[in-house]
Order: C-alpha cells, then sequence, then structure tokens
C-alpha cells in the first residue's frame, strides 16, 4: 500500500469524460449559468436593504423605494427560478456523465480481466477482481457525478465571490483573504492523510469479498465437513478487519468537520466586527453589510464543503489507482507486432526442447521436452499428478508461453501467430468442465453461436448426450443453473466435449474428459471419439491406460521429462514405468471386478473374468 496519495490516477480517470464532451458542456454550461444566477440575489437583497431603509427615512421617496422593492424582489424570484432550473440540468447531466464513465471502466476493466495471462489470474484472487469492477467503479463514479462538480461549482463560487468583495469592499476583503490559505491547507493535509486510508479498506473490502466467494462457491464442501462455525469465525476475521479501518476513516473526517467549521466561524467573527465599526463610522449601509455577509457565506459555503469532497476524493483516487493497476497490468500472453494469421491447418505439432516455469527463478514443470506429432494422429499424455500433462496442452494454445524451445504448429511459432486464428483449430476439454448460465443449446453452441440445432444435435450425439438432453422437459432449451448445478459430472462433461466438437477444430484436446462418467457412458463416449479424431490431431490426457492404448504415440511424463515414448505394445516391452502402471491398473480392476460380480458364495462370475483387461 502506497504510503502517499497518487492523485494523478484520479485526474486520468476525470479524463474520461472527454469522451462525453456534449453531456460535459451541458453539465458544466449549467453550472455556470445556475453560478451566476446565485451570485445575483445578494445584490438583490441590498437593494431590498437600502430601499426600505430609505424610505422610511425619506417619506417623499415611499413610492420609489416600494417599486424598488418590488423590481427586486421579482428579480430574485425569477434568478432562483433560473437557478433552479440550471441547477436540475447542472446534477442531472453529470449524473449521466458518471455513469457513462462508469460503464467505459467497466467495459474496459472486464475486456481486460478477459485477456489477462494466466500467470497473473493465478495470481490474483478472484475476490479482488471482483471488487475492483464493482465497488472502485462506483467510488470513482461518486467522485465524477458528485465530487467534481462540487469541486468545479466551488471553485467558480470562491472566485466570482473574492472578485465582487474585492470591487465592493476592498477592506473587509483584506479581512478574510488570510484565512484560505488556511482552509486549503487543511484540504491538502486531509487529502494527504485520507487517501492511503481509504486505500487500505479497499483492499479490506476485497479480501472480505474473496472470503465470500470462495464460501458460496464451496459451500457444499463447507456443509459436508461441518466447517459453518470456522467459515464463519474467518469471514468474522475479515469484517473486522474492514470494520476498524473504517472507524479509522471516520476518526480522521470528525476532526476534519470541526476544524473547517471553525475556520470558518472565525472568518464570520471577523467580518462581523469590522464591518461593524464601518457602519458605526457611516462607510458602510445596512444593504452593503447585509450584501457582504450574504457573499461571505459563497466564501465559506465551499470551506464547508471540503470535508465531503476530501471524502469524495480520497476515495476515488484510492479505487482509480486500484483500477488503473489492472488496465495497465501488462499481458504477459499477446499478440506481436509481426504476428500472422494461422490459416489452413493440417495438425502438426511440435514440441522443440521446451521448458516451462509458472513462475521467474522457480523449478522447471517441463524440461526439455521435445516430441513431433503427424497430422491425424493421436497422442496420450500418461504420468502421475504434477507430471507436466497438463502444462504441455495449455502452451499448444499459448495459455501460457514456453520458458525455453518453441511450440510448432504446421511450422509455424504459436508465438508468432495471432491469438485468435490459433485458438481457433483447437478444441478443449479440460478436466474441470465450466457451463454458463442459459440453455444447453447456447453452451454447446458457445464456440460457434451462429450453428443450427440440426448441428448442436449432431455435436451433442456424437458426444453420447443427446439422448439425456432429450429426456429433460424443455429438451435442448433446459436452463443449466450456475456453474452448471443442475447436471451431473457426466452430463456437463459430454456437453462440454460436445461444444468442442461443433467447433470442429483441426487438433483437438482432451484433458481426462471421460474422468466423472460411469463405464457404460465412457464406452459410449470412447466409440463416438475414435470417430471423431479421424483427421485430427488429438491430444489425451488420461488415467487409465485402457483409455489411451490405441493412441499413435504415447508419452510418459516422470518429473516434467519425457521418461518413455512409443505405442502400447512398444511401452509394454521398453518402458518400465509403463509397465508399471498397466499391471497395477489390471490388478486394481480384477480386485473391482471380484468385489463388485462376487456372488454369495463369494465367486466372481465367468462373465466377469472374461471382461478384466
Amino acid at each position: 500500500m502506497r504510503s502517499r496519495p497518487n492523485f494523478g490516477t484520479l485526474l486520468r480517470a476525470v479524463r474520461y469524460v472527454a469522451r462525453h464532451r456534449r453531456l460535459a458542456m451541458l453539465a458544466y454550461g449549467s453550472l455556470f449559468v445556475a453560478t451566476a444566477a446565485q451570485l445575483m440575489v445578494p445584490q438583490l437583497v441590498r437593494i431590498i436593504i437600502d430601499s426600505v431603509i430609505g424610505g422610511i427615512q425619506l417619506q417623499s421617496d415611499r413610492s420609489l423605494a416600494i417599486q424598488a422593492l418590488l423590481g427586486a424582489m421579482v428579480a430574485i424570484v425569477v434568478f432562483s427560478a433560473v437557478r433552479a432550473v440550471f441547477a436540475f440540468g447542472q446534477q442531472y447531466n453529470a449524473e449521466r456523465i458518471s455513469q457513462n464513465v462508469a460503464f467505459d471502466l467497466r467495459n474496459e476493466l472486464f475486456a481486460r480481466i478477459q485477456r489477462l495471462s494466466f500467470s497473473y489470474l493465478d495470481r490474483t484472487q478472484t475476490g479482488q477482481l471482483m471488487i475492483r469492477a464493482t465497488d472502485d467503479v462506483e467510488k470513482v463514479r461518486l467522485f465524477i457525478g458528485q465530487g467534481l462538480v462540487l469541486a468545479l461549482q466551488s471553485f467558480i463560487l470562491l472566485i466570482a465571490t473574492l472578485l465582487v468583495l474585492w470591487f465592493s469592499n476592498p477592506t473587509l476583503t483584506l479581512v478574510i483573504l488570510p484565512i484560505l490559505p488556511i482552509a486549503f491547507g487543511v484540504f491538502l493535509f486531509f487529502g494527504a492523510v485520507a487517501q492511503p486510508l481509504f486505500m487500505a479498506v479497499q483492499v479490506r473490502i476485497s479480501a472480505l469479498n474473496t472470503v465470500l466467494q470462495e464460501n458460496v462457491a464451496g459451500l457444499k464442501v463447507v456443509r459436508a465437513f461441518g466447517r459453518e462455525p470456522e467459515e464463519q469465525v474467518r469471514f468474522g476475521s475479515a469484517a473486522d478487519a474492514l470494520l476498524s479501518q473504517q472507524l479509522k476513516v471516520a476518526r480522521t473526517f470528525s476532526f476534519l468537520f470541526p476544524i473547517v467549521f471553525l475556520i470558518a466561524n472565525l472568518g464570520q467573527a471577523a467580518v462581523l466586527y469590522f464591518g461593524g465599526r464601518q457602519i458605526i463610522g457611516g462607510t458602510l449601509t445596512v444593504g452593503e453589510w447585509q450584501k457582504f455577509s450574504l457573499y461571505l457565506a459563497y466564501v465559506f459555503l465551499p470551506m464547508g464543503q471540503l470535508g465531503f469532497i476530501i471524502n469524495l476524493m480520497s476515495q476515488a483516487s484510492a479505487s482509480a489507482q486500484r483500477i488503473f493497476e489492472i488496465l495497465d497490468t501488462r499481458n504477459e500472453i499477446e499478440d506481436r507486432p509481426d504476428a500472422k494469421a494461422l490459416r489452413g491447418v493440417s495438425g502438426h505439432v511440435q514440441f522443440d526442447n521446451v521448458t516451462f516455469r509458472y513462475f521467474r527463478g522457480g523449478d522447471a514443470v517441463l524440461s526439455g521436452v521435445s516430441f513431433e506429432v503427424q497430422p491425424g494422429q493421436t497422442v496420450a499424455l500418461l504420468g502421475a499428478t504434477g507430471s507436466g500433462k497438463t502444462t504441455i496442452i495449455n502452451l499448444l494454445p499459448r495459455f501460457y508461453d514456453a520458458s525455453e524451445g518453441r511450440v510448432l504448429v504446421d511450422g509455424h511459432d504459436v508465438c508468432g501467430v495471432t491469438l485468435e486464428s490459433l485458438r481457433a483449430q483447437i478444441g478443449i476439454v479440460l478436466q474441470e468442465t465450466t457451463l454458463f448460465s442459459g440453455t444447453i443449446r447456447a453452451n454447446i453452441a458457445y464456440g460457434r453461436p451462429e450453428a443450427g440445432l440440426d448441428q448442436v444435435v449432431a455435436a451433442a450425439r456424437a458426444a453420447a448426450a443427446h439422448d439425456f438432453i432429450m429426456d429433460f422437459p424443455l429438451g435442448y432449451d433446459t436452463p443449466v443453473g450456475e456453474r452448471g448445478s443442475t447436471l451431473s459430472g457426466g452430463q456437463k462433461q459430454r456437453i462440454a466435449i460436445a461444444r468442442a466438437l461443433l467447433t470442429d477444430p483441426r487438433i483437438l484436446i482432451l484433458d481426462d474428459s471421460t474422468s466423472s462418467v460411469d463405464v457404460a457412458t465412457e464406452y459410449q463416449i470412447q466409440q463416438a471419439l475414435e470417430q471423431l479424431m479421424v483427421g485430427r490431431t488429438s491430444f489425451v490426457i488420461a488415467q487409465r491406460i485402457s483409455t489411451v492404448r490405441n493412441a499413435d504415440l504415447i508419452l510418459v511424463l516422470d518429473k516434467g521429462r519425457i521418461a518413455a515414448r512409443g505405442t502400447h505394445e512398444e511401452l509394454l516391452e521398453t518402458s518400465e514405468i509403463y509397465a508399471d502402471i498397466y499391471s497395477s491398473q489390471l490388478h486394481d480392476d480384477a480386485v473391482l471386478a471380484s468385489v463388485d460380480g462376487a456372488s454369495v458364495d463369494g465367486h466372481v462370475p465367468a462373465t466377469e473374468k472374461a471382461s478384466v483387461p
């Protein structure tokens, strides 16, 4: 957290107002007119008071005094009406500007988050990103819609009033001038103190939001393990930290407002004393003194508003700093200036001595990985958890860039082609299935929104999803709950497979895509995938050898290196690691078959024995 305020980022946010020049002209033009009408009222009050007093002292001029009085009263009503109309225009258009600026910032933040590299997202909590697109943007919006207008109005009112006072009574004006530097000094001091305090508030709101988001997302796990009391304590701790910081802010501003009003009252007392002496000396009329007092209120009014302006400005400055931290984050994965579109892909993939680290200076997750896959071949990645299987498929669509070496598609380094054209050639089914709110049809057509229903149905049939979809009353128009909560794990995975297949990719990535389905469904999916993989280069990650034994190439990974490669038959003869994995899975399957298929007397039926791989 910064120890010094940085109002430059707030000024940068204010520049967004320039995108809405017409609204700005309406808002600030109305402000000028409303302020000018406001400045006319004290002058009219002086005329009324002096006319009344003059009419009393000089009986012969009573009719003229009454006329002047009526004229001034009508003028006050007219100027007040003008001020009311233009004040409405000022506030309404200022609010429209602030809402438009918030719209711009939120869209830019969302677009930026969509394109941030996965390495950045790995280091950043979801709650922190959410709070910057919501609460932080709202803080900036409030300043632009209220604080900025109020600050500009106060500045115009103060300067114009001082000019009027100087030409009306220079002596009394000199009395209040020394007070203004004191007021502005207080303004700057509290601004410097408040900005880091509000920065800390936003950080703690992010922490609180993160706890809430994680708890709601994992509510089933929380309840399953009976951790509600502990999660309540965790949330309470974050809430206490936020409360403590907000009370610290409240204490600071509890000092500010009394100090501002004390300064204003000191100035008013000085004017009362010196103005009273001028009235006694006959150099100042009562009407002029009243006019000066009213104008004096316009001087001290901005001082009284300093606290509110500082509050909004400090919050907005802290929030703007957090917003632009995201917008200014350099994306590690982006198109190079000379990037070319990847067209007519056949599916030839090559890893050339690839080494990868998730963090600079960290341990290598992949070390010197090299292999080549011909168009239309199926390559299976096998290995223990953490061996580097998922990292390989993350490098292919450039979710991350290789630390060393190259990844090539049809001879083109993936770093030298546009991301859009590269990823358009790749269909992916990840191990963690993600569905979006909407219908089943919309989720399948996510990669091709223009696809017709017959194409969607064909993809669903290929992924063995059509039958269960049609079991729903609404079929393909069935709504999908948040994150696919209304579907089973196997159903979600089959929809994800259909989604990938509908894009008709030249390269297909299946990250343990049958992990959440039963044996019968796994068989159906495997049968469909065997047909769909024809003509496509396919990468398959699986924990079980039975799902990859027909692959053209099997890569056995161990601690980030390729320990063995070949076909199923070759690896059984040449790779001790592969043979051990196969033997252990064969033994496990036999045990499971014995347990599941055993008769009441403990014997395994012959049909079950025959089915053991």
